[in-house]
């Protein structure tokens, strides 16, 4: 098999025979985890049709275009650290996972805790929750750095105080 060939989702097999089945309808994924893997798929090919359908219906954003996050984000490897539930039968699941990506030419990692849901034909994804942000967008503040406040203090002894 050749990388052309493997799919995103980082499950090792080819494509054709992984998430493909699920983002062309042929398919639907039997797990939370299938699920989560093939909206991964989703996200690195910019399938918006795809995680919209998957979207709760409860928690779907109203955007067309969740793919597109206007920072020219590039998808780059997923790990799936962790399943709760989420097999055939269950109701509920839970999917713990890091997904690797390059905003412009700087590394990033997601790391994520995501919420799925049965309804009876098919699992979908209700929301997930950040563990570590992808990008920090002030920088961090050292405890004898000045707090941000404007106090005049150091952080420590200012917002930073136990």
């Amino acid at each position: 098999m050749n990388q052309d060939t493997t799919c995103p989702c980082g499950s090792q097999n080819d494509f054709s025979n992984c998430c493909e089945p699920y983002l062309t309808g042929q398919a639907i994924p039997p797990t939370a985890e299938a699920l989560m893997r093939s909206r991964y798929t989703a996200y690195t090919r910019m399938d918006d049709a795809y995680l919209l359908a998957t979207w709760h219906p409860d928690t779907r954003p109203n955007t067309q275009h969740p793919s597109d996050d206007g920072d020219n984000t590039v998808w780059t490897g997923l790990s799936v650290l962790r399943t709760e539930a989420g097999q055939p039968g269950d109701k509920t699941g839970v999917v713990e996972f890091i997904a690797s990506c390059t905003v412009g030419t700087k590394p990033f990692n997601l790391h994520e805790i995501s919420e799925f849901i049965h309804d009876g034909e098919r699992w979908y994804y209700v929301e997930g929750y950040d563990q570590q942000p992808i990008r920090r967008e002030t920088p961090k503040v050292g405890r004898n750095d000045p707090c941000p406040c404007g106090s005049g203090k150091k952080f420590k002894k200012c917002c930073g105080a136990n």
